[in-house]
């Protein structure tokens, strides 16, 4: 089976990890995703995407319950890795999972408006 090859994200208030196990990719976010996070975020993001359609990932989960904040900017770079979901053949689209921290309000709010946008595809889980 082929190798998960993702970039983390080691900056001083924001880190990633990435893992694959039984046909999932899961990254998790720790941290405050602000500003400086932004490209990095995008480009993991963007790296998510390509691997997944590399390995045939039926599922990618991300892990927000370490993850303290996250501005309007990163939070875009979501929907546009959604969008890219979206748009390829049904075939070829996977599953998202969401893990929030429930004592964290923001994400609750953030979520279900992800989840509003893609709701075939997207999963919360707390």
């Amino acid at each position: 089976m082929a190798e998960l090859t993702l970039e983390v994200i080691a900056l001083p208030e924001f880190e990633t990890q990435a893992s694959m196990e039984n046909g999932s990719i899961s990254v998790r976010l720790r941290g405050s995703a602000d500003l400086a996070a932004r490209k990095p975020l995008e480009s993991l993001l963007h790296g998510v995407h390509s691997e997944s359609q590399r390995l045939k990932a039926r599922r990618v989960v991300i892990d927000l319950t370490e993850l303290e904040f996250m501005n309007s900017s990163c939070f875009k770079s979501f929907v546009t890795w959604i969008e890219e979901v979206q748009n390829l053949d049904a075939g070829a689209q996977y599953r998202i999972t969401f893990i929030s921290n429930p004592a964290t309000h923001w994400q609750r709010r953030s979520l279900k408006a992800l989840s509003c946008f893609a709701a075939d595809l997207i999963t919360l889980e707390s």
